[in-house]
């Protein structure tokens, strides 16, 4: 193909899936249609559709946030947008029986995988039905076994409901890519713009809980078109070595983190009882037990490490307040793993933001304390207002 009088190249199966975009670029053409025709009886996921639809926007000098040749349009597919003229016909599409979604509820899922731009593959899932919303990645995530473990299966079920929630594994962790090129703040962000595009959405609400809220607070101030609410739980806004105030409370920080790099890369079970009772602090042994299970099973030792400096040197402070949307910031009162101030914090830091602190010492609400029927009370007052 040719671009401002320069020869693009591009492979096959993009150029397939562009000219049957503009062949029916009177109407929206739908994820299946698209692999029907592209890839006719291959079976593959919707990541290889989001592949080539990435390399037609980039030949086309377009991207995902811009959308000025290719638009997105929310759970229904895509359409060419751009004026043209067609000069030649396109390829005759291949007819082949169209793919049906196989409906699911709150007990089903659907993984699906895509690639961020440096290569590493993502896992994703979406559950429910109805209106979405998109959950920014946190430690500690695993697509499939959340499903059994206590510490999450509750979130997954109560935001769930009446939606459809889309929420990914972090690179490193879960079901996505524990070998990695690089695992910041950035990637992190980058991964996110990913997994929004092979989801197909187009304006959604976004959550962020713990380090995720400033994932999440990253992802909205660069694309404030797409995020129509952001919530953010025990979310902060600055790392623990960023906040630091003084020497004192920077050696602090440094210890913290010395001991958690011995910690993890030994496997040290004293130290990860003593790392999970700061996120359930009132939970019972037999929780800490099986938090700590999980967090063996989701991550690698070194992927622990590496996740745990990184998060002491978030910094989303500066850009706050370039989030546009209406935000709700909620937090437990006594939060024994991010200080309220945190909290204080990102609220003064986004314009439209109210902050709801929940009665509760957990950083990981559980489903027992009378706080997570109220956080889930919040959320859908929130999304439904």
């Amino acid at each position: 193909m040719h671009r401002a009088g320069a020869t693009i190249h591009v492979e096959p199966r993009a150029f397939d899936l562009l000219c049957h975009l503009v062949t029916h670029r009177d109407r929206v053409v739908s994820k299946n249609e698209l692999l029907d025709s592209v890839w006719g009886d291959r079976f593959v996921s919707e990541a290889a559709l989001t592949t080539a639809l990435r390399t037609v926007r980039r030949a086309l000098g377009d991207t995902g946030g811009r959308q000025g040749m290719i638009r997105t349009v929310h759970r229904r597919g895509y359409q060419f947008v751009a004026a043209g003229t067609t000069v030649g016909a396109a390829p005759p599409a291949r007819s082949e029986p169209a793919r049906t979604a196989a409906p699911f509820g709150t007990d089903h899922q659907v993984i699906r995988f895509c690639k961020a731009g440096d290569g590493a593959r993502i896992a994703y899932a979406s559950v429910g039905t109805g209106p979405p919303l998109m959950k920014a990645a946190n430690w500690m995530s695993h697509l499939d076994l959340e499903w059994t473990t206590p510490v999450w299966s509750h979130w997954i079920s109560g935001l769930a409901r009446n939606r459809t929630l889309v929420r990914y594994d972090e690179r490193g962790c879960g079901l996505s890519d524990w070998e990695v090129p690089s695992c910041t703040f950035d990637d992190w962000v980058d991964d996110l713009e990913t997994v929004v595009e092979a989801s197909g959405l187009d304006r959604f609400p976004l959550l962020g809980v713990s380090q995720g809220g400033a994932v999440a607070v990253a992802y909205a101030a660069r694309h404030p078109a797409r995020v129509s609410r952001l919530i953010l739980a025990g979310a902060y806004a600055r790392g623990r070595q960023v906040r630091a105030r003084d020497a004192a409370e920077r050696n602090e920080a440094d210890l913290d983190l010395d001991v958690a790099r011995v910690g993890w890369s030994h496997q040290d079970p004293r130290f990860l009882r003593v790392f999970a009772s700061q996120f359930l602090p009132e939970g019972t042994p037999r929780d800490w037990e099986e938090f700590v299970d999980f967090q063996r099973r989701t991550t690698s030792p070194a992927n622990g490490v590496r996740f745990l400096e990184e998060f002491a040197r978030i910094d989303v402070s500066a850009i706050a307040h370039q989030v546009r949307c209406p935000t709700l910031i909620l937090h437990s009162r006594d939060d024994a793993r991010v200080p309220t101030s945190q909290a204080g914090e990102l609220a003064a830091l986004i314009p439209d933001s109210r902050l709801v602190m929940l009665d509760s010492r957990n950083h990981l609400l559980t489903a027992t304390e009378p706080a997570w029927a109220e956080f889930l009370s919040h959320i859908d007052a929130f999304l439904n207002g």
